[in-house]
């Protein structure tokens, strides 16, 4: 949109960049926070499903609107492959796969996603590179996760940014209907 609004490839990227948080990309570092946490406290995967409800959070890592059990994300497949052919074990990810057979028992989609799947993995990584749980646990709290969705949706935005300033885009007008509400009339007083 701000692209289409005619401002410049940095701006428009920025703006892009501004979007991403807890709900948008901003997933990893809490899916690896948080998984880490409940395994490293041995908290069963039903236990850290409870504790996750009573702190009134969703579970970061967990759930896509499209993406289900019978339907897999192929992205999410290709890391547990990966992970499988070349990590010399995958303990954290297989207590996140011990979540996800819990919470798609109760609805499909709640599997196990990309950004879980991508913090997930990076803790075992570390681990098995032999980084102190100090240290992990650093690169978690300074968003060192979330930076890899950064450089890779700043790639994708700037590949949209530019095919709408060659394509000649018009200004985006969001549809009318979407954004009217109805509004009854006062009752004479």
């Amino acid at each position: 949109m701000t692209a289409r609004a005619g401002k410049d490839v940095i701006s428009s990227l920025v703006t892009g960049l501004l979007t991403i948080g807890p709900r948008f990309g901003g997933a990893i570092d809490d899916a690896a926070r948080y998984f880490k946490y409940a395994n490293d406290n041995n908290m069963t995967p039903k236990e850290f499903i409870a504790y996750m409800k009573a702190q009134g959070k969703t579970i970061s890592g967990i759930g896509h609107r499209v993406k289900s059990v019978r339907n897999p994300d192929l992205r999410v497949s290709g890391l547990k492959k990966f992970a499988a052919e070349n990590f010399p074990s995958t303990p954290l990810l297989d207590y996140a796969l011990e979540v996800e057979a819990l919470t798609t028992s109760k609805k499909d989609n709640l599997i196990l996603n990309v950004d879980g799947t991508i913090g997930i993995l990076m803790v075992d990584m570390w681990r098995a590179l032999g980084y102190s749980e100090d240290e992990i646990d650093g690169f978690i709290d300074a968003g060192a996760l979330n930076a890899f969705f950064v450089v890779g949706r700043s790639i994708g935005f700037i590949g949209h940014i530019l095919d709408e300033k060659r394509l000649g885009m018009p200004m985006y007008r969001h549809p009318t209907s979407d954004i009217l509400y109805s509004v009854e009339k006062a009752e004479e007083l």
